[in-house]
């Protein structure tokens, strides 16, 4: 599935110039993503879909398929660690900078079955220098299901070459 586009509202209280910024900031975390998602074969092959994105954010799905259960009959806890992780490096890599796990936790609240949509979105709380700390719920439905916490690390480089406005 082709990714699809932010539905973010705009602040309309904004001054033209704010407009613009967020109009740019959400244009390069959309061009981020659609480089990213081309090149993103495991979040691809378990059916992750990217849902939305922009400016240090990101929401990714994925329906649980009967072989991501465990010997308990419920999804192993690994397929929503990675939708969560995939939701984190969707939304720490939209600023067009080129940024990894340093690490991550994740708290597994309640268990999902064979069936149920998990929805993983991800939220830039903090961001400095060449670091970042992201939160990412994970849900089904309105039921959260697990908690993530993860700290980026900008690697050097862009996702793409910005151009020099020449």
């Amino acid at each position: 599935m082709t990714p699809s586009s932010d539905s973010s509202a705009v602040d309309h209280h904004e001054t033209p110039e704010a407009s613009q910024d967020n109009r740019n900031q959400r244009e390069v975390a959309r061009r981020c993503a659609d480089l990213m998602w081309a090149e993103d074969e495991a979040s691809r092959g378990l059916g992750i879909e990217l849902a939305e994105v922009g400016p240090g954010r990101a929401v990714l799905t994925m329906r649980v398929r009967p072989d991501m259960t465990n010997g308990h009959g419920i999804a192993h806890g690994g397929f929503t660690f990675t939708l969560a992780d995939s939701a984190f490096a969707f939304a720490c890599n939209s600023h067009n900078r080129r940024t990894v796990a340093q690490g991550c936790d994740i708290a597994f609240l309640a268990p999902v079955h064979t069936g149920d949509v998990l929805s993983a979105e991800a939220v830039e709380r903090w961001r400095k220098g060449r670091n970042g700390i992201y939160d990412i719920t994970v849900r089904c439905g309105s039921r959260v299901v697990a908690e993530f916490r993860g700290r980026s690390r900008e690697i050097g480089g862009h996702i793409y070459e910005e151009d020099s406005g020449g």
